[in-house]
């Protein structure tokens, strides 16, 4: 058995059962063994950044790791930006990144780069392998690594001889380290502040404290104690919808941060960290909350949220209380397009248990108070601020939902650009993907940040802040990836679209022209 073989049978045994690929040559004998032992569905991505973010799709809703195979050191490089937003959102992967023969290396060929200091900067575990009597054993540690609660990047770099050569061993599935336990003297000291100083009080939810399971618990104590309930800003996975909390974010505009933070004396931290603008910006501080404001961490990202809030829960004693209803499901909204009118109509019209990819960037800061009373779904967020994730991360979600769930995609046109090769591989692979392209033609985030700063655009600036010389035509762009498409200039185009692409097991993208 040669390097490769033992590679996926290790792989496959421990768990790994899909593979988001853009091979090249160093890796051939790698594609060659995905033929070859059967069990790993492969998915092909047109761009590295594509791989990667589907990887973080997929891991947001299947809960396990996929594994990723990129082309040497560019490739990995090409791949970084999601690479950082899946660390950010703290998802697990195994990336198994080609590499130059270890006899080819010393002679410097041209794809030759320091992949192991790349993969460095956006993996928790890297490990360059060196022999194929050892590949399958450093593949089982790559998957515990990436199992590490509640989610790590693993890289794993398989020069190609090492894949090539006879000699490989399958390994042995390795057990995963359990999660770091519920601090009680943390449980306790929360228990006691929030005693004393509840409605002074700001619950702060991070990772999987915003999902459904922990959810009722916060509420709980939230009612019992008068504490207020957010969500982190930069969390990557929120569940929404009917039967789940009204739960707003912190703001990303620092300002409306600042101000929305403001009256809070203590902050509960649950798998989160004290929130902090995304940019320093002339005149103002780093830190959104207040100055004399106290940070209580009750779970550390590492640790369970749902067994630390139970304990808080008991420890305060509070009784089980229901979530609100949020109120009739809206009405489809008519007329121009606006965040408001889009976040009512895609709560009106959104299939049960969907998907939401939320890439709208400036446009749908808003979308949360006008979706509370949508079916239950799950939100997913850029958690690395990296633009260009969101429709990477809709395929893999969509192929994590095995298909069965409708993935909207709310994407802004320019970060769209980065990754719009995704919209390939959801009609190669027949996704039941919605993209909803927000076309404003230009970069609007940009224009706001240069107010924050304080800087004065004059034209030349401007110009590169703009995407409507020439205009993109997204009917066209999707359409030539094999994607129907359509445009829509009002909300009830909109809708008409959505309903009708809703009804399909294909995908459909709607250019929205905000």
């Amino acid at each position: 058995m040669n390097g490769a073989k033992s590679l996926v049978q290790t792989l496959l045994a421990s768990g790994i059962d899909t593979c988001f690929a853009n091979p090249g040559t160093s890796e051939m004998h790698f594609v060659a063994a995905l033929d070859q032992v059967p069990g790993m569905k492969c998915v092909l991505g047109l761009q590295e950044n594509v791989v990667t973010g589907m990887a973080d799709g997929y891991f947001r809703i299947a809960r396990k790791p996929a594994c990723t195979l990129l082309h040497c050191g560019p490739g990995l490089a090409n791949g970084m930006a999601n690479l950082h937003n899946a660390r950010r959102a703290r998802s697990g992967i195994v990336n198994i990144v080609g590499d130059q023969a270890t006899y080819h290396r010393p002679f410097d060929a041209p794809l030759t780069a320091d992949t192991t200091g790349m993969a460095q900067t956006v993996s928790q575990w890297v490990r360059a392998s060196t022999l194929s009597a050892n590949l399958g054993r450093d593949a089982a540690e790559a998957v515990a690594a990436a199992q590490v609660y509640p989610g790590q990047i693993a890289t794993l770099i398989l020069p190609a001889d090492v894949s090539w050569n006879e000699g490989g061993v399958v390994g042995t599935r390795i057990s995963v380290p359990a999660t770091p336990p519920v601090d009680g003297n943390a449980v306790e000291h929360v228990a006691r502040t929030l005693r004393a100083k509840g409605a002074d009080t700001l619950i702060l939810l991070g990772g999987p404290a915003t999902l459904s399971e922990a959810q009722p618990l916060a509420w709980r104590v939230a009612q019992a104690t008068g504490a207020t309930l957010m969500g982190d800003f930069v969390t990557g996975h929120v569940a929404r919808g009917r039967g789940r909390l009204q739960l707003e974010r912190t703001p990303y505009v620092m300002e409306a941060a600042i101000q929305a933070l403001e009256r809070f004396k203590h902050i509960i931290l649950v798998n989160a960290k004290g929130p902090v603008g995304f940019f320093g910006y002339p005149g103002l501080p780093s830190e959104q909350y207040a100055p004399d404001a106290q940070l209580h961490v009750l779970s550390r990202p590492d640790q369970d949220p749902v067994a630390a809030l139970q304990a808080l829960v008991s420890a305060l004693n509070a009784p089980e209380v229901e979530i609100p209803d949020p109120g009739p499901r809206p009405e489809i909204a008519t007329g121009t397009p606006t965040p408001e009118g889009l976040a009512q109509t895609v709560a009106a019209l959104m299939p049960e248990n969907s998907i939401v990819s939320d890439e709208s960037v400036s446009f749908g800061r808003g979308f949360y108070k006008f979706s509370h009373a949508a079916p239950a779904n799950d939100w997913l967020h850029l958690a690395g601020g990296a633009i260009g994730d969101g429709l990477p991360v809709a395929t893999g979600a969509a192929i994590g939902g095995q298909k069965q769930r409708r993935v909207i995609s709310l994407q802004a046109d320019g970060s769209a650009m980065y990754s719009l090769q995704s919209l390939w591989t959801q009609a190669r692979e027949q996704l039941p993907c919605t993209t909803i392209i927000l076309n404003n033609s230009k970069y609007n985030i940009l224009i706001n940040e240069y107010k924050n700063v304080g800087a004065t655009p004059g034209d030349t600036a401007m110009s590169m802040l703009d995407l409507g010389n020439p205009s993109l035509n997204w009917v066209s762009l999707a359409n030539g990836m094999g994607v129907e498409a359509a445009r829509a200039t009002t909300l009830e185009q909109c809708g008409d679209l959505m309903k009708s692409s809703f009804g399909k097991q294909t995908p459909f993208l709607i250019e929205l022209m905000v």
